[in-house]
């Protein structure tokens, strides 16, 4: 046997006994869900996803942007302008309300971190606070002038919650149901 061949096999070998290299990181697979979690979203315009995550890496709660339980999405409005009650605002449930709502265990909130797809406005952010997530990751911040956004920031500095965006390592993320 050749010493090429005997590198070969030698690599070979490494290669079935060492882990995976192109894995992706916890923070990703929580966003992935979170994002994930947003493609349920029924919006035409803005899906959300957001992911609560305990301090051992568990997920404890998963929501995304829709309406309450019981109201139907064919029969109020989707649309984002008009008269106020003609807008889907007055009826659409944030997704961080909806994992907070889903998580099982609200004592396991607190401390915990919700990974969310876009910045949470001021009345997600006063939720947030209350069930006591410490810190918040986002992917978009793309309102980030807006008053309601503005006063998230406030809210959350104010009470201590970390918050940041995530820049992922992996930008796609293919999955296949077969």
């Amino acid at each position: 046997m050749s010493s090429l061949d005997r590198k070969s096999i030698i690599l070979y070998f490494d290669r079935m006994n060492s882990k995976r290299e192109d894995y992706i990181s916890w923070e990703e697979y929580f966003m992935a869900i979170a994002q994930l979690s947003a493609r349920r979203s029924k919006d035409p315009n803005t899906q959300v996803g957001a992911c609560i995550v305990n301090a051992n890496k568990r997920i404890i709660g998963i929501g995304y942007n829709g309406f309450p339980i019981g109201c139907s999405d064919d029969e109020l409005p989707w649309g984002r302008e008009g008269d106020f009650l003609d807008t889907k605002y007055p009826y659409v449930c944030h997704a961080e309300m909806n994992a907070i709502t889903n998580a099982a265990n609200k004592p396991d909130l607190d401390g915990a971190s919700m990974y969310v797809s876009l910045f949470p406005c001021n009345e997600c952010a006063k939720l947030i606070v209350q069930v006591g997530i410490t810190e918040v990751v986002y992917l978009s911040d793309k309102y980030y002038d807006s008053d309601v956004f503005v006063a998230a920031r406030k809210i959350f500095e104010m009470a201590g919650v970390r918050y940041r965006q995530m820049i992922p390592e992996h930008k796609r993320i293919n999955l296949l149901l077969e």
